[in-house]
């Protein structure tokens, strides 16, 4: 909460925001006002000190806040107002027909990712496009850990913002996946980038995507992502990566999961 408030501009609410101006954005007593609370009551919430706030009062200052729906939803879960979701055993094991799914796709890049994003199951375009990555199955270390990220991702810090975003909405989720628990403590520690984002507070899930690959085989590469939530997977998504017809795009991915498919066979 404090993070977003010192996003917003009084002006950005209808406030004026003249005075002495110690922190950036809006005052606490002003999100009170804006959300209908008392100026004790909020500091006290900001500040932990107030455990069981109710749902109106949570989407009062969610209004306030100008919180989009993943960080609406982020704050009810951290205030115990949703159930806690529990991942999965196996976490790994990716239904038969969705695996069928995949193969689906033979024009797109498609693959499933756990909560921590690991990456589960991929078609053969997803497969040949993640080659650089041999070896490298978590698209958290991936980004952060492999040599040639920043190469074959040639908008690197647009991607790692979305995935550390994403992450905090799933560490939100599910609380006590060791897997996901276990990335944050290492890369905040190891890691100066992971830890600014992580320390920014946003929360976002994997959405619509465009992502350009440059790839050591088959050069650039444009996709646009959509992301689905497997219902019978809780914290399982798939994600496609399709790209525009006739470009050379889609010429390329052809071309790359041919190869990877006669190197295979």
């Amino acid at each position: 909460m404090r993070a977003h408030r010192a996003r917003i501009e009084p002006s950005d609410v209808g406030l004026t925001g003249g005075g002495d101006r110690r922190v950036a954005g809006l005052r606490r007593e002003e999100v009170a006002v804006l959300a209908g609370v008392s100026i004790d009551y909020y500091t006290r919430l900001e500040q932990g000190r107030e455990r069981h706030p109710s749902a109106q009062v949570l989407d009062a200052i969610g209004q306030a806040l100008r919180l989009n729906p993943d960080a609406r939803g982020h704050i009810f879960r951290l205030a115990g107002l949703n159930p806690k979701l529990r991942v999965p055993r196996p976490r790994d094991q990716v239904h038969p027909e969705l695996l069928g799914l995949l193969d689906s796709f033979p024009s797109s890049a498609a693959y499933v990712l756990s909560p921590a994003f690991d990456v589960l199951a991929a078609n053969p375009a997803a497969s040949a496009l993640l080659s650089p990555f041999s070896g490298m199955t978590n698209m958290v270390r991936i980004l952060f850990r492999h040599p040639q990220a920043r190469t074959v991702f040639a908008e690197w810090p647009t991607l790692v913002a979305n995935v550390v975003h994403a992450l905090r909405l799933n560490a939100g989720s599910y609380p006590d996946d060791p897997e996901i628990t276990a990335l944050i403590d290492e890369f905040s520690q190891t890691s100066p980038e992971f830890a600014t984002l992580w320390q920014d507070q946003t929360v976002g899930g994997l959405t619509r995507l465009f992502k350009v690959f440059i790839h050591p085989e088959a050069g650039r590469i444009e996709l646009t992502y959509q992301t689905f939530d497997v219902r019978d997977a809780p914290g399982q998504q798939l994600l496609v990566g399709t790209p525009a017809p006739g470009t050379r795009s889609a010429d390329a991915l052809a071309y790359l999961g041919s190869l990877h498919a006669t190197a295979a066979s």
